[in-house]
């Protein structure tokens, strides 16, 4: 069975809601949730996840918000936190980590930490039995494949074209995918550009998708009222599952 990862803007439109939404997303085929940390500067992030992040910004998201939805979702969803590095280094990374296990994530994924400077950290994040995603992309030589995902866990983030989030742009992504696990046995998620349209394709030879664009799009729909949102996110995630298996 293939998995279906699950990208959400934490916090918007308020705590409550994405409370509300991770649970009902775990309860509608959804494997792992992202909770995303909103930014101000979501750099490898599409157009719907700035917005999203720069309004919950403006309706007072604070990172404790985070951790309140996190008590709530992560121990009956897996959860990992999508973020900038900023963001957590902001909270004593040495304390936040912990924090984090005790209360139930099992990972982060922080787009704008490379390899090299992840490295400094790997001691911390397999001290808490946490995963620290790893990130490849079509650019990567094979060496640096090798090196990146040698100690990867959890799953690896397979970019599936260079740029930013919410894209469809088509690529062939078979010979990237061989050339990722000719080096590891970990699970290769792809993610980038993934919607129900395209999902059936990307997901061919990997092990799941990464999809949040698509539903920060629902999200960012104001003609919806909250619960409709919960409906038409629940159903895309039981589309996106039925597409990929």
């Amino acid at each position: 069975m293939k998995k279906l990862v699950a990208y959400i803007t934490s916090g918007y439109p308020e705590k409550s809601f994405s409370i509300d939404l991770a649970l009902a997303l775990g309860e509608n085929g959804v494997d792992t949730l992202e909770l995303g940390v909103p930014f101000s500067d979501p750099v490898a992030d599409g157009p719907l996840i700035e917005k999203a992040n720069h309004q919950a910004l403006s309706l007072g998201f604070k990172f404790k918000h985070l951790l309140e939805i996190s008590k709530e979702v992560a121990p009956k969803v897996d959860t990992l936190w999508m973020g900038y590095f900023n963001s957590f280094y902001q909270q004593n990374i040495d304390l936040l980590l912990p924090h984090a296990k005790k209360l139930g994530v099992n990972g982060l994924i922080i787009p704008d930490l490379p390899h090299e400077e992840a490295l400094r950290y790997k001691d911390l994040f397999d001290k808490n039995n946490l995963a620290n995603i790893s990130f490849v992309a079509p650019t990567d030589t094979k060496d640096r494949i090798k090196e990146v995902v040698s100690n990867a866990k959890k799953f690896i983030y397979m970019v599936a074209y260079t740029g930013i989030t919410g894209s469809g742009q088509a690529e062939d992504l078979q010979p990237f995918l061989n050339s990722i696990k000719n080096y590891t046995q970990t699970p290769v998620y792809v993610g980038f550009g993934v919607n129900a349209k395209t999902a059936k394709d990307k997901v061919i030879g990997a092990d799941g998708v990464i999809v949040g664009s698509a539903f920060i799009d629902i999200l960012l729909k104001n003609e919806l009222n909250y619960t409709q949102k919960i409906k038409e996110c629940s159903k895309l995630a039981q589309i996106l599952k039925n597409e990929i298996n």
